[in-house]
């Protein structure tokens, strides 16, 4: 698993707790990727350098001889994981999680897997420093809202590094598809478009997918209105935005933003308590959050998901792990919106509110 970061990092330590910081690295851009492996319970943390070694270089096929970034190594080593290695049927699809608020690195990691296990993605996480600054309660709210907006500029930089690599891998291989298509069918466009769009498939037949957990919500809300966001080129299949931790009050003017190709999932527990308390916590000046409430849905591209009297959801603020996956219908649905289908088909649909109940 692989993990990208704007947290102080230890490159002499090799545990979750060692190795990544509470706080957030000199340079507001700063980003650095670490490797995380399972060691019976315990995760075992490398984090790469920023320029690859020779036998890191290898590792991937790139020339040792010269210099290449830890992004290199990591966009080929999940391509070839998402795509299967050249066998499609062994290929994932790829998820992007960005988690919430007070999360450690053991919890974050823990999650991660989670995911995997149980929707059989290949995930990368991007942690921003939601620790609390070691304080508690209201303080440390506070003080990761405050974490959050340092950390805009990283994970603008992420999408950015992350699409331009998609692109990469696909104007080479684009450029030799059109030659074998012009090759083939040149006197006949639709057998030349018909064989393009399968061969690419099977290139790439994986889906890129974004999921956003709790305040990680307001990161990517504040991300879209800043002037310096850059990243906004068409890169998810599905934006999945879970128990959001942000103002439901105009989020449509944010939201309404959002780029993707395929579906905009917001899922709302009217019933999340840790939305509640985050509600509470500051005060009246903090509006009815996004992921708890079912007025005024009314952002143009987002489908409005309604979890709150289902089996097995309760007060939960992670719905799409835990006792929740004992409800089919969860399960069902978290499986096809984090690898990118669509999750709305079964699901009925509630006119007067604008929301799905599946």
């Amino acid at each position: 698993m692989f993990i990208v970061t704007n947290r102080e990092v230890n490159e002499a330590k090799h545990d979750a707790a060692g190795a990544f910081g509470d706080k957030p690295m000199a340079g507001a851009n700063s980003l650095r990727l670490a490797e995380a492996s399972r060691k019976g319970k315990k995760w075992h943390i490398d984090i790469l350098p920023d320029t690859l070694t020779p036998e890191l270089a290898s590792k991937v096929n790139l020339d040792a001889e010269q210099k290449h970034f830890a992004s290199a190594y990591v966009a080929r080593k999940l391509l070839s994981l998402c795509s299967g290695g050249g066998d499609a049927s062994k290929g994932k699809n790829l998820l992007l999680y960005v988690h919430g608020f007070n999360n450690d690195m053991n919890d974050i990691l823990e999650r991660a897997e989670q995911l995997e296990k149980n929707y059989g993605v290949e995930v990368l996480c991007f942690s921003w420093p939601a620790n609390g600054g070691g304080l508690q309660g209201v303080l440390s709210y506070k003080s990761d809202k405050r974490d959050a907006l340092v950390s805009l500029g990283a994970l603008d930089r992420v999408f950015e590094k992350m699409s331009d690599f998609l692109a990469e891998f696909n104007q080479q291989y684009v450029a030799e598809l059109e030659a074998k298509a012009e090759a083939k069918f040149g006197g006949n466009s639709e057998a030349w478009d018909r064989y393009f769009a399968k061969e690419v498939n099977k290139k790439c037949p994986f889906t890129v997918n974004l999921m956003l957990h709790s305040m990680g919500n307001y990161l990517f809300k504040h991300l879209l209105g800043s002037s310096t966001y850059t990243a906004n080129r068409l890169l998810f299949d599905n934006v999945v935005m879970v128990a959001a931790d942000a103002n439901n009050q105009g989020h449509a003017q944010w939201v309404d933003k959002i780029q993707f190709r395929n579906r905009l999932y917001i899922t709302i527990n009217e019933n999340d308590m840790a939305l509640r308390a985050s509600r509470l916590k500051m005060g009246e000046q903090q509006h009815a959050r996004l992921g708890h409430y079912l007025r005024r849905l009314d952002a143009q591209n987002a489908i409005y998901v309604d979890v709150t009297h289902m089996a097995h959801i309760g007060d939960s603020h992670a719905y799409f792990e835990g006792d929740a996956l004992e409800n089919a219908k969860v399960r069902t649905f978290f499986n096809k919106v984090l690898n990118g289908e669509s999750g709305e088909r079964t699901a009925k649909f509630d006119v007067a509110r604008n929301v799905y109940r599946l």
